[in-house]
């Protein structure tokens, strides 16, 4: 086992003894779809308070409580959005306090001349949904995004390579995104796609995010089998300490 195995599997261990007992939160409730923000605010509370940073949401802005808003990362990633979409996006955040939003490289400089002058951040999506891009691609698309005026990068890690044991390539493709946003002063947020992994695999892809120097790691594209879940958050966030963001995007759904 080399150096950087042994230390992933020592902190996996450490951080799932130290989770032992807390459970996952498990409701199908319809009615949030991806809004949780507003249908289930105390619920969102919860999250938040476990060490969740960010939060995804993509319905009426009007009906986000304003001590959620400055956590919420404003989403608009469906491949049929119209540039009127998208406008309404960014006047829904400007409005109502949202700390950026979230679209695909596409709109990024629509978004970028609409929300001058706010405070509102653009950020954007990076091998997006299913991080199977190379690293290469993504460091490239990642230097295009902040070019264009993405002040935040959410890219998705090689699911494949974690789970085939890669973690090196896991690591490399984290760093040079993670590099080519700290070239240009951007953040960096790492979704994990927990949906599809193990509690292991959720230790070492959060581990691997921070040994790579990014800023936040993140549960879910929204496009994967599920989103996230308070164990998940909890997982994550005591695996890369108090410093590191940890976004959680979807499935927030019980007080648990």
């Amino acid at each position: 086992m080399s150096t950087t195995d042994a230390l992933i599997d020592a902190v996996t261990r450490e951080v799932l003894a130290a989770l032992a007992g807390k459970g996952a939160c498990d409701c199908s409730d319809p009615a949030c779809q991806g809004a949780c923000a507003a249908h289930c605010a105390d619920r969102v509370r919860s999250v938040v308070s476990t060490g969740a940073g960010r939060i995804s949401y993509s319905g009426n802005g009007a009906d986000v409580p304003r001590d959620l808003a400055r956590f919420i990362d404003h989403t608009l990633l469906r491949p049929d959005a119209t540039a009127d979409d998208i406008d309404t996006l960014c006047d829904e955040a400007r409005t109502f306090g949202f700390a950026a939003v979230c679209v695909n490289p596409t709109w990024v400089r629509r978004c970028a001349q609409r929300l001058r002058g706010s405070d509102v951040r653009v950020a954007s999506v990076v091998g997006f949904p299913f991080g199977a891009t190379t690293t290469e691609v993504k460091a490239m698309e990642t230097r295009r995004a902040i070019r264009d005026g993405a002040r935040e990068i959410d890219m998705v890690i090689n699911v494949g390579a974690l789970k085939s044991g890669d973690h090196e390539l896991v690591r490399r493709d984290i760093e040079k995104v993670s590099d080519a946003c700290r070239e240009a002063g951007a953040i960096t947020k790492v979704i994990i796609e927990t949906a599809y992994l193990t509690d292991e695999e959720k230790v070492v892809s959060s581990h691997l995010a921070k040994v790579a120097r990014a800023d936040f790691v993140k549960t879910s594209t929204g496009f994967g089998p599920g989103g996230a879940t308070a164990h998940d958050v909890l997982l994550m966030r005591e695996t890369v300490g108090p410093k590191l963001g940890v976004k959680a995007s979807g499935g927030i759904r019980s007080a648990e």
